[in-house]
């Protein structure tokens, strides 16, 4: 059984404006498939779009309306066949603070709603025009998705709950979709990433400096990874025709310690 194809096809990219989001578009465009750019940098996403002569949405992944409106664009520039769930934020609290006070816990709300509620608003709403599309092989196959989870989902470390646990369901929800959209020919897979060299850790000597300390924490290779690594794993757990219900490491061998 032959790769994938996704020539002609349509693809989704939430957090496309930079980042493993940039990364994955720009694989997902050199394989044929016309992608959109999904996030809030509207500056970022409309350069990447036009780049890669995609499409940029405006879109807030929790947002019903945000999710159909992109789900809407990708599937007039050609059969949707991918999503990839890479937006996504952290919040750094402990559970109480030194005077004992309790995190806000519409902090806590938000992480949750934005890199869970929102990868699951995506996918449910890409699968539903996925599953109305023919198939594209014997098999039966109409599309894959990708998710974001992160090395955090497993060894989170101290002031991590909220994201922790905002990637924890990611990680959890990924079979269970998989077996869900198993009737319809869509595969499921989730990608958890560990110390990636992203526009998070900023620019200058003290970025570089305090990258190359958190590199050396990697088993091997000693650096931290970078967006196009993890778009590779993307790309493959996109075509690959037997990759499926899956959530692989993507990380050099780290495991966080605490702190």
């Amino acid at each position: 059984m032959p790769r994938m194809n996704l020539e002609g096809s349509s693809s989704i990219i939430t957090g496309g404006a930079s980042g493993i989001g940039e990364a994955s578009a720009r694989q997902l465009a050199a394989a044929g498939a016309r992608v959109v750019i999904a996030d809030l940098n509207e500056e970022g996403g409309q350069t990447v779009a036009s780049e890669l002569g995609g499409l940029f949405v405006k879109c807030d992944v929790s947002s019903v309306d945000d999710a159909q409106a992109a789900v809407a664009a990708a599937s007039e520039m050609g059969p949707l066949r991918s999503l990839v769930n890479s937006a996504g934020l952290g919040y750094a609290a402990r559970t109480i603070d030194r005077n004992n006070v309790p995190m806000d816990l519409e902090r806590f709300t938000f992480v949750i709603k934005v890199n869970l509620i929102g990868s699951f608003n995506m996918l449910s709403q890409a699968a539903a025009a996925m599953a109305k599309t023919g198939p594209v092989d014997e098999d039966g196959s109409r599309g894959a998705i990708v998710n974001m989870a992160s090395a955090a989902a497993f060894d989170g470390q101290i002031g991590q709950c909220a994201y922790s646990a905002s990637k924890g369901g990611v990680v959890g929800m990924t079979l269970p979709i998989a077996r869900d959209l198993s009737a319809a020919g869509i595969r499921v897979n989730t990608i958890a990433p560990g110390l990636i060299d992203t526009p998070i850790y900023g620019t200058g000597e003290q970025s570089d400096a305090f990258k190359a300390h958190l590199g050396a924490s990697v088993l091997f290779p000693k650096r931290l990874g970078s967006g196009e690594e993890l778009a590779f794993g993307v790309m493959e757990c996109i075509t690959n025709p037997y990759m499926n219900g899956e959530t692989i490491r993507l990380d050099g061998g780290i495991r966080m310690p605490p702190k």
